[in-house]
């Protein structure tokens, strides 16, 4: 399927990396293994022991987490997500060629399943009082109760969200790809245009802005997202709507002369290659200024113009999430970046004590 869009190298290298992680849960439905397997989150608190904490489900703790003997520590996972994402193959959930419960695992099954304890606490971290090592935690289905618990160690990975860079109405009317809801988002969004464009009186101009997907950042996400959306066109929406799927057009914007700027030079160029003989349209050193509910506006070499579009997807990159600026407000001396935690080389945060940080949180 990739071969035809150039995306081969980038799908191998996801598959690689999906396979070395993968575990035979990720094919049962979300909750089904908590049923048979050991119970993590009855362990008793040990006073003998000090408490672990570690703050999200993504790659960094849940790495953690595989490797550590939880025997030596009170261990603590708090994240509003309890589940890990295999983040790589979001952009296949939006088009179904790969289903969302195969791309997430539940928490409790990664370290239950090797015989591990926990406690895992579905809630956001909020606060921190570095003083006295104790944290605030706002429940994730109930946003006005609070819970605050202490930590001897605290490994914040709480990742990273999307990054909107300021632009007016980004947040408003464009689709997300960070999240298991986001790409269900996008799938909806895409199946509104399509039954919208099928009615018979719709102009000719309105049946293409609703068939215009739009995709902005030329970074993986958004080249593999561009890659899914022309298979689905070719592959299955020219047999279900062939009239309409003549019509529909795929728009990569990147701000840089290139996509994939930290990918080697040949895949760059392969890749701009097989869009243009795809048909996918790139727009390099193209600038978004605003986005509003029909068009969006963009600047190519400072000539300003509008872009129908019926779908858009925001893929520009990324930011620390809330806690670590929270975080970095407690040793304002030492945590002057503002794109996130500052960490030595042993992944400890500068300025703090007992704290440890990783992945997209810090720079």
């Amino acid at each position: 399927m990739f071969a035809k869009t150039g995306l081969r190298v980038l799908r191998a290298h996801n598959m690689r990396v999906f396979r070395t992680y993968a575990t035979p849960a990720m094919d049962k439905t979300l909750f089904d293994a908590s049923k048979t397997l050991h119970d993590a989150s009855k362990k008793p608190y040990d006073a003998n022991k000090k408490t672990l904490v570690l703050l999200g489900t993504g790659w960094g703790t849940t790495t953690i987490l595989k490797n550590l003997d939880t025997h030596n520590f009170n261990v603590v996972v708090v994240s509003p997500r309890n589940y890990f994402l295999f983040t790589p193959l979001l952009p296949s959930c939006t088009v179904g060629t790969t289903e969302s419960r195969s791309i997430m695992e539940p928490i409790r099954h990664i370290v239950g399943r090797r015989g591990k304890d926990m406690r895992f606490i579905e809630a956001e971290c909020t606060d921190i009082d570095v003083a006295t090592k104790q944290l605030t935690l706002t429940r994730t289905l109930d946003p006005t109760a609070h819970t605050h618990i202490k930590y001897d160690h605290l490994v914040v990975g709480v990742g990273g969200t999307y990054n909107t860079f300021g632009t007016p109405g980004v947040e408003q009317h464009a689709c997300f790809l960070k999240e298991i809801n986001d790409a269900s988002k996008i799938r909806r969004r895409l199946k509104d245009a399509i039954e919208k464009a099928s009615f018979g009186d719709v102009a000719p101009e309105e049946r293409d802005r609703l068939l215009h997907v739009v995709v902005v950042g030329g970074g993986p996400t958004g080249v593999e997202f561009a890659g899914e959306m022309h298979d689905l066109v070719t592959e299955d929406l020219a047999k279900w709507v062939p009239s309409l799927s003549r019509h529909i057009k795929i728009t990569l914007v990147e701000a840089l002369p290139n996509v994939l700027p930290s990918f080697d030079k040949r895949l760059v160029k392969y890749t701009e290659y097989m869009f243009a003989k795809n048909g996918i349209q790139l727009r390099t050193n193209t600038r978004v200024h605003s986005v509003g509910d029909r068009t969006l506006r963009v600047s190519t070499n400072g000539v300003e113009s509008d872009v129908p579009y019926g779908t858009i997807v925001w893929a520009a990159g990324i930011r620390a999430r809330q806690f670590a600026h929270t975080l970095r407000a407690k040793v304002p001396d030492v945590q002057t970046s503002a794109r996130g935690l500052i960490i030595d080389d042993y992944l400890r945060v500068q300025g703090t004590q007992d704290i440890w940080a990783l992945g997209d949180c810090t720079v």
